[in-house]
């Protein structure tokens, strides 16, 4: 059971801070017109937004109707809330809001409004399918669309996740699915991997990913949001799906998925004792039937019209650690983030707008301008080109060339002058194309891209490089550096690729600028695209601090980003929100920063030892503005902090299914 429950203000600050807001003088202003103007926050609406006690009921709770717009807003801005402890554990076993929005109107008045959080479901409920019977939530199948079973704590049980991801919000023309009463809405959301089985077992990356597309009912005056109807996705025409972590949505309303921690096809007995081979079982029933070659790539799904959807896999965008791609406003231009040690930063150009079947794959090479082994750096940022490819020749390619037909790699050193050494996942690896095939580089640049990219001489140094937002108003990017170490510190150790900062396992989020008028490095020709990264740093109060173990067991300042990891921008707001994936917080926090007053506040917590995942913003849908928000694995970790385990893990237990169930929904403001 999800509970939105009211924090004890136990410092003055937190005090003041909500006395001088709640001060503030009421205007007969509407939460529409605030809505009406926040058209372009991350996926959770601030639309209307119904807190409830229970989240197994679909749709608990009643819209109240907003009364038409009185004034213009000028802007907004977030009142923070304090960090929940163990003076409430409720607090740290839920999502918890007590966070507020104040809107400041052009007549100079302002108002101040309440947050909430409302889930759709707890995944592993039993939720509507449109066709008047329901289906579960988060439920994992094969390849033939059968749902999973997981026997190992004895009578089989359905296997389903607790880790949902990256989701899109999405609207179109000629919409129609029975049920919905007001306007139809769509959420596509991915659920990356279930952390464990019932033996407790870990069970990250050995299970195929589903995704699935929701169909809201919004309300016309509220902009509230029901489930009607829960689709899983068919996945078996694109070989299933691999650990689906982050997702954006396209400018053309499709959902861009994801493809993490892409499977070292020359190790796949070794790498993780043998993950991708379970993963091959669980999918296909058979261990050595899966091509590792078939996963490490960009998926998009396309919604239709009756709330269904299909998708396609992009086999042209690198074969990488795919965190999240972000698409420029060109149509074409694709930055993506690389969630690996020894990653890199990679962009894609598309060869026609809206169309991601064919285009170039480049790599940056950085120079750091900034004195070695100090701060978080800045960089200069110039680019390879890999290669030019279609989809479907690479796919081609993945299909037909085995291992020794695209390169030669030992992880031992082979003394052989013919091999280069470059390192990859944090280990050294000894290389060599084979120069036997003609099609070795193209297939390596797209099949092999980590290796391939250090051998053309790219900066692949980075460290859990993770989503990506686009400023459009400022022409910045913005990539979250979830911990700062190994690879970007200790150029001996992992390869020295001109990077070397100092140590900040709580990371840090790095602004891009972008410019046009770019040529590569090593061709010299021209890089069709006016958004490319030029130079790189941190903007004021975007790194993390770590700390020696506070009394809570926070590991990094807990008034401080920890991990970033999900990161969206809202033009409208001028602001970046960003979701954490730490270890180092005892419960992941929502954040939003102001990006003109560099003002960073705390506006969401999830359950302890839970990750913040599926932000998303969205401009506007019929007239409201959305801010949804999900969580993964709750309670994980925690029994390792026993002062907090023994108040707060039985209350996770009780909520989330004994933490085989996590929530995906929005954040709104508070409906009376």
């Amino acid at each position: 059971m999800t509970q939105v429950v009211e924090q004890n203000r136990d410092t003055n600050n937190h005090t003041q801070n909500h006395d001088a807001a709640n001060g503030i003088l009421k205007t007969s202003a509407t939460r529409r017109s605030v809505i009406t103007f926040l058209a372009g926050v991350p996926m959770l609406p601030l639309a209307g937004c119904t807190t409830t006690s229970s989240v197994n009921k679909v749709g608990a709770g009643s819209a109240s109707a907003l009364m038409p717009m009185a004034k213009a807003v000028r802007q907004v801005k977030f009142i923070g809330m304090q960090a929940p402890s163990l003076a409430n554990p409720e607090q740290m076993a839920t999502v918890y809001v007590d966070s507020k929005m104040q809107a400041d109107f052009t007549d100079g008045s302002k108002q101040i409004y309440d947050l909430a959080y409302t889930p759709f479901f707890v995944t592993g409920d039993m939720v509507p399918d449109g066709m008047g019977g329901t289906t579960r939530a988060g439920q994992l199948y094969d390849i033939n669309n059968k749902p999973l079973y997981d026997a190992s704590a004895g009578q089989p049980v359905p296997f389903y996740s607790n880790c949902p991801d990256g989701s899109s919000l999405i609207t179109m023309k000629g919409a129609k699915v029975p049920g919905v009463k007001g306007n139809p809405v769509f959420a596509v959301v991915q659920f990356e991997y279930a952390s464990m089985d019932r033996s407790g077992k870990e069970t990250w990356g050995r299970l195929p990913s589903p995704i699935a597309v929701l169909t809201l009912d919004q309300n016309p005056k509220s902009g509230e949001l029901t489930l009607v109807k829960y689709h899983n996705v068919d996945t078996s025409s694109v070989h299933g799906l691999w650990i689906t972590c982050g997702a954006s949505l396209s400018p053309w309303g499709t959902h861009l998925s994801s493809e993490e921690y892409e499977p070292d096809a020359h190790n796949l007995a070794k790498e993780d004792d043998g993950k991708f081979l379970d993963f091959s079982k669980a999918l296909y029933g058979d261990q050595n039937k899966a091509n590792p070659y078939h996963y490490g790539h960009m998926p998009e799904v396309f919604v239709n019209p009756d709330g269904t959807g299909f998708v396609k896999k992009h086999y042209n965008l690198g074969r990488i650690s795919h965190e999240l791609i972000q698409m420029m406003p060109d149509e074409r231009t694709a930055l993506m983030g690389d969630d690996a040690t020894n990653g890199g930063l990679f962009m894609f150009v598309a060869d026609k707008p809206r169309d991601l079947s064919s285009g170039n794959l480049y790599v940056a090479k950085v120079k750091q301008t900034s004195p070695k082994g100090v701060g978080t750096g800045e960089f200069l940022t110039q680019w390879i080109h890999l290669g030019h490819a279609t989809s479907s020749e690479i796919e081609a390619m993945a299909n037909t060339f085995k291992l020794e037909d695209i390169m030669s790699v030992k992880y031992e050193d082979p003394k052989d002058t013919s091999y280069t050494k470059i390192y990859y996942s944090g280990k050294p690896n000894w290389v060599k194309l084979n120069s036997k095939n003609k099609y070795a580089e193209k297939a390596a640049a797209f099949l092999e891209t980590h290796r391939y990219a250090a051998l053309k001489g790219a900066s692949l140094a980075f460290t859990k490089m993770e989503g990506t937002a686009i400023n459009v108003k400022d022409k910045i990017a913005y990539s979250a550096m979830a911990r700062i170490e190994k690879s970007m510190v200790d150029p001996v150790k992992y390869g020295d690729y001109g990077v070397q900062v100092a140590e900040n396992k709580s990371g840090a989020v790095y602004a891009h600028k972008l410019s046009g008028g770019q040529k590569t490095l090593n061709t010299n020709t021209a890089i069709n695209s006016e958004w490319v990264p030029v130079s790189m740093s941190v903007p004021p109060n975007l790194a993390g601090q770590d700390i020696a173990a506070d009394e809570l067991g926070n590991k990094s300042h807990p008034d401080k980003v920890s991990c970033p990891d999900n990161i969206k921008f809202s033009e409208k707001m001028r602001t970046l929100f960003i979701g954490e994936d730490s270890g180092t917080h005892v419960n992941n926090f929502l954040w939003a920063y102001n990006v003109d007053t560099h003002e960073l506040t705390r506006i969401l917590s999830t359950p302890a030892g839970a990750e913040s995942t599926g932000l998303h913003a969205v401009d506007e849908v019929n007239g409201f503005t959305y801010i949804m928000s999900n969580f993964q694995h709750p309670g994980e970790g925690i029994a390792e902090n026993p002062k907090v385990a023994a108040q707060v893990l039985p209350l996770i237990h009780r909520n989330y299914k004994d933490s085989y169930g996590a929530a995906v929904g929005y954040l709104g403001l508070k409906l009376s």
